[in-house]
């Protein structure tokens, strides 16, 4: 049996599933959003090999100089986040084996980074990015944009330039997808209290099917500009699998942690230590020499940095949410290309599982049932 345990629901020794997003929401595997683009706004990018090849352009909006490149700049202080959510949309799960891979992993990207030049996301960067998508969608033919960010103040002006541009996006054809925010209040931010998007909440399924153990997440709700509830539904928001930012000191923990999730040697504390000898700063790293004592200092790592492999680490929040969302409405245009951005809202939210004993305020239309809401397109029962 493993000698370390992940600290993720069920997580016991020998037991090593952390299950993926399609397994948990029942995404159909014949459709992987091939032919459909996606345009993901974040603070920073990292071209992670889970998307190799599918990168059609890497887009730098930290200022009014825009820059575009095939080649993707790397911000050290903000790449992850938009790694974790561009890899969790649509990565093909080549570092997993396959196990943790997207939705959308036939999908190509067009990545927008809009971190200003102080490592700063502000209502004003975000609508950098929107406006330069609303610029080149059809250069690009993208068809969906996912907003994992947050603007600075409530606003309920239909005339906000967040609400303005999404609104314009909208009526262009291309569908929006804003993660609700990850505070337990009765307001969303823009660009999330856009009527036009679809404001995603976050689910916390304790890494089962048995919806008896589901519960919201502890995400905003609120109102649109015009006056209508949101989120418009939710998703798995909690113990989502997530690649860890390479070349970073958790990178060079999980290296030699992770093996202890998996191992069964009988003596494997003693052959980590052993085989990383040649590294001077793997005894510094853990503050001690091999001893009994080791075990307990490296299970408080695992733990710390959420550990599922030596590659992987569990995520969370609303952010994590809107790019599930995302990749199923990438299955759903691969069926269907026509699909407006009110079509598709409709889908979503008709098939949606209402969740029972949370109030409609707080879930919207439900839970995102991935393989019914293609169904629904596939037959045109919309």
């Amino acid at each position: 049996m493993p000698v370390l345990t992940s600290n993720y629901p069920a997580a016991q020794p020998g037991t090593p599933s952390l299950r993926p997003t399609p397994e948990r929401v029942g995404a159909l595997s014949e459709y992987t959003g091939a032919g459909v683009t996606i345009a993901i706004i974040d603070s920073g990018f990292y071209a992670h090999p889970d998307l190799r090849g599918r990168i059609r352009v890497h887009v730098d909006a930290t200022t009014s100089d825009i820059v575009e490149s095939q080649s993707v700049s790397k911000s050290p202080a903000y790449s992850w986040h938009g790694m974790m959510t561009s890899v969790i949309c649509a990565g093909n799960g080549w570092r997993s084996g396959g196990k943790y891979r997207g939705i959308a992993s036939g999908a190509e990207l067009v990545l927008v980074k809009i971190s200003s030049p102080k490592n700063e996301v502000k209502e004003v960067d975000i609508q950098r990015g929107l406006e330069w998508v609303l610029a080149n969608h059809a250069r690009y033919n993208i068809r969906i944009v996912n907003l994992s960010v947050g603007g600075d103040f409530v606003s309920y002006d239909s005339q906000h330039p967040l609400h303005l541009v999404i609104r314009t996006l909208t009526q262009k054809g291309v569908i929006v997808v804003a993660a609700a925010g990850n505070r337990p209040v009765n307001h969303l931010l823009p660009p999330a209290s856009s009527a036009e998007a679809i404001t995603v909440g976050g689910l916390d399924d304790n890494n089962t099917d048995d919806r008896r153990e589901w519960r919201l997440y502890g995400h905003n709700s609120g109102l649109a500009y015009d006056g209508s509830d949101k989120p418009d539904l939710v998703a798995p928001a909690r113990w989502i699998a997530s690649p860890i930012m390479p070349s970073t000191p958790i990178a060079w923990e999980a290296f030699w942690i992770g093996p202890l999730l998996e191992s069964s040697a009988k003596h494997p504390i003693r052959q980590l230590m052993e085989s990383g000898s040649a590294d001077k700063g793997l005894t510094k790293l853990f503050g001690q020499p091999y001893s009994p004592n080791l075990l307990s200092t490296l299970q408080a790592r695992a733990y710390e940095h959420k550990l599922i492999d030596a590659y992987h680490q569990h995520v969370d929040g609303t952010s994590v949410a809107t790019p599930i969302v995302t990749s199923v409405i990438a299955q759903m245009l691969e069926v269907n290309p026509k699909l407006t951005p009110a079509q598709v809202k409709a889908v979503l939210k008709q098939t949606a599982q209402v969740l029972e004993d949370a109030p409609s305020t707080r879930q919207g239309a439900g839970v995102l049932d991935a393989a019914a809401a293609v169904r629904m397109v596939r037959t045109g029962g919309f």
